[in-house]
């Protein structure tokens, strides 16, 4: 089919529901969470399966939490017609659809994307059409075929989520042209083609989240949660854990931890060097090595360890671009590195984000608040994770940051928005300005001395 028919069929399932009611939004929202999350299961083994990225444990998880924890965080909140009223400014805000919204779905997570993106779009009334990766087009298919099914069974016109079947580089472009607004979660190339195409669009940076391990905060938390962080999905995760500064006189007590809970600890260059080899061959990442289980990859570079590894974490001498295992690798590695001052860590950890990453994510495990305002303060990220998994960027209900499968970068990142993307940046909202009962104002007596 071509695009041009497929954006018609939108606007005008689009244009169905113009009338919808608050209630009835929420209806929809709801129902679109509730069939990803009863079809998890087989959802997550058809990713595994046509990807070969991940693990399907921890993508049923995925597919139960995203669409449960989302429902939870819109379930209260308005998105059509006056959502706000604000007596004192005299302004009142009024929420509009955006129209058409053109979602290019990765390979990595395609069944939370897709569904994430359209709860967010459906908030607003609006219609989506997805653009899926070709590594993953049978599970996206699958994914947006269940949601139109509960969308018909709601009442509402299945049309208002679609795919573009086969697309090619040409008709992807076309469609970007063709919607009211792209969201492009992916590399920078689709990012940046997303910002070339003429249409407001949203896109992310690529992770590479640094954490700091603060003198004083438990080291056998410190290393379980970063076990569970950067081995979750395999590592593929775009805000897992990549690397850990940690006080050089906790070294041996920290590996020892982290041997504890199942990661196999590599301190002799010779070592590291088999997995740098193994991952980044001529000096850029070998995909095909990416997404594979812990015992997977230490096998293919000739390194024994126990049978229930989760995690490989490598003890490294130099930072940024001194060590291409600095980059982002969306395996279950890990880098390591020591400091001595506090100060010494941020600047390392600013360091990496500089040579990749920047914008995204970082961490910090410590119970000390002027080091977490210190960090936060100098760190060139959006989201800085206190005592909790970096992947907890998404936001779960045990912070507060916006439930998301989109991480804005904010202009680190070369993104508009440095925060997760909410179902309001999926709409326009007019304020309507009342006269406020106050005089004029008086520049001479503002600027009076």
């Amino acid at each position: 089919m071509a695009v041009k028919d497929v954006v018609e069929k939108a606007r005008k399932a689009f244009n169905e529901i113009a009338d919808y009611s608050q209630e009835q939004v929420d209806k929809l929202v709801y129902e679109v969470g509730k069939i990803i999350y009863q079809n998890a299961e087989v959802l997550a083994e058809e990713a595994v399966a046509e990807t070969g990225l991940g693990r399907v444990a921890h993508k049923i998880a995925k597919n139960t939490d995203t669409p449960a924890g989302m429902w939870d965080y819109m379930r209260d909140k308005k998105s059509v017609g006056i959502i706000n009223e604000i007596p004192e400014s005299g302004l009142i805000e009024v929420a509009h659809p955006v129209g058409i919204i053109a979602a290019v779905i990765p390979a990595t997570n395609p069944t939370v994307t897709t569904t994430g993106n359209f709860m967010h779009a459906i908030k607003g009334k609006n219609a989506m059409i997805a653009t899926p990766a070709p590594r993953a087009v049978n599970t996206i298919t699958h994914t947006v075929n269940l949601i139109r099914e509960a969308l018909v069974e709601a009442g509402a016109p299945a049309d208002l989520l679609q795919i573009l079947e086969n697309p090619t580089f040409e008709m992807a472009g076309e469609l970007m042209t063709e919607a009211d607004l792209v969201l492009a979660t992916g590399g920078f190339g689709l990012t940046m083609a997303a910002y070339s195409s003429g249409t407001p669009a949203y896109g992310v940076g690529p992770g590479n989240s640094p954490v700091i391990l603060d003198r004083g905060y438990d080291i056998k938390t410190a290393a379980r949660i970063s076990m569970e962080s950067k081995s979750a999905d395999n590592g593929i995760l775009c805000d897992g854990t990549e690397a850990l500064f940690y006080p050089e006189e906790l070294e041996a007590e920290l590996f020892d931890a982290l041997r504890n809970v199942q990661v196999a600890v590599f301190e002799d260059e010779a070592d590291v060097d088999k997995v740098r080899q193994l991952i980044f061959p001529d000096g850029h990442v070998d995909s095909s090595r990416l997404g594979k289980e812990a015992t997977v990859i230490a096998g293919w570079a000739g390194l024994e360890v126990p049978a229930d590894t989760e995690l490989i974490a490598l003890k490294i001498d130099a930072i940024g671009a001194d060590d291409i295992l600095n980059d982002e690798i969306m395996a279950p590695v890990m880098v390591m590195k020591s400091y001595s001052t506090f100060e010494e860590a941020v600047d390392m950890a600013i360091t990496n984000l500089e040579n990749n990453g920047i914008g995204h994510t970082a961490g910090i495990f410590s119970n000390d608040q002027e080091h977490i305002r210190y960090a936060s303060e100098h760190l060139p990220v959006s989201r800085i994770l206190v005592n909790q998994p970096t992947t907890d960027a998404w936001g779960p209900n045990t912070n507060g940051l916006a439930p998301a499968v989109s991480e804005g970068c904010g202009t680190w990142g070369n993104n508009i928005i440095s925060e997760n993307l909410d179902y309001i940046h999926l709409l326009n909202v007019s304020k309507v300005a009342m006269p406020l009962d106050v005089e004029p104002l008086d520049p001479k007596a503002v600027f009076a001395d």
